[in-house]
């Protein structure tokens, strides 16, 4: 009789372009991805299923404002989850790019919202229309 394990074979587990990399091949990933993105958001999950609350937060507000966004999926590997938040000097996640700069995390992004300024940085970003 065969006995099932916690672990899954590893043919189920998650792959990801960027697994096994140096840090200085996940710096150039990470920098790529910002660069030819005009909104970036490194999220745990996909935009089609964000896996916390906080990136399905930031989902919601860039669907809202109509948005389209490169998201990134750190759950896919953990060298990436770490690299992104040293690359950013910032300890959680989602993270928020536009036009290249690091704008914050879920919190500052609600922030932002609600005292309009993400309207505004969308606007003149040229990421919206008024």
């Amino acid at each position: 009789m065969r006995m099932f394990s916690d672990e899954s074979d590893s043919d189920f587990k998650p792959k990801s372009k960027v697994e096994g990399s140096s840090e200085t091949q996940l710096t150039e990933h990470i920098t790529n991805l910002i660069d030819q993105n005009d909104v970036c958001v490194f999220m745990k999950g996909s935009k089609k299923m964000p896996q916390c609350g906080f990136s399905q937060f930031v989902v919601v507000l860039m669907r809202t404002y109509g948005v389209a966004f490169k998201d990134v999926n750190v759950l896919a590997d953990n060298n990436l989850r770490q690299s992104i938040k040293d690359f950013s000097n910032w300890p959680t996640i989602p993270q928020v790019y536009i036009k290249g700069q690091f704008i914050g995390g879920c919190d500052i992004i609600k922030e932002m919202h609600e005292d309009g300024s993400l309207r505004e940085l969308l606007i003149n970003e040229k990421i919206i229309k008024e």
